[in-house]
């Protein structure tokens, strides 16, 4: 497969303007193939800058969000990676929904050998949280 072909489906990369989603169901998870699927490695995908609203007062919660994941037949593009969780900026959600929202939308776009999705919340009322799901366990 030619560079060019391989490309293709790309559209955020390498744009003068971004436009960031507004929430996860505007966002757009972008693929490429997996050049190496004769073997089993891992991807792994960290950021301490995750943030999202509660949705009872509103107020901002902050987390490190950690994916690890074998590849199956299709990579996730990481800039398209990261405005999808930069959506969840505007979201009020609850811990558990996001970080089980990013491994359904992860595992349903990848369809990945393997799948882990950790997020690990800043503290609210003195308590941390962390919500953690492995597709070997699930």
């Amino acid at each position: 497969m030619t560079d060019e072909k391989k490309l293709t489906g790309l559209t955020l990369l390498k744009k003068g303007e971004t436009r960031y989603p507004t929430s996860p169901d505007e966002a757009n998870l972008e693929t490429f193939e997996n050049a190496n699927q004769q073997r089993n490695y891992w991807i792994t995908f960290e950021t301490s800058e995750f943030t999202s609203l509660c949705p009872i007062t509103g107020q901002p919660d902050f987390a490190t969000i950690r994916v690890e994941y074998i590849p199956g037949e299709l990579c996730v593009e990481s800039k398209s990676f990261k405005l999808y969780l930069f959506s969840f900026r505007q979201t009020g959600t609850f811990y558990e929904e996001i970080v089980n929202r990013i491994y359904s939308d992860l595992s349903e776009t990848l369809k990945p050998r393997r799948l882990m999705v950790n997020g690990d919340f800043t503290a609210r009322g003195g308590i941390t949280s962390s919500v953690r799901i492995d597709s070997d366990e699930v």
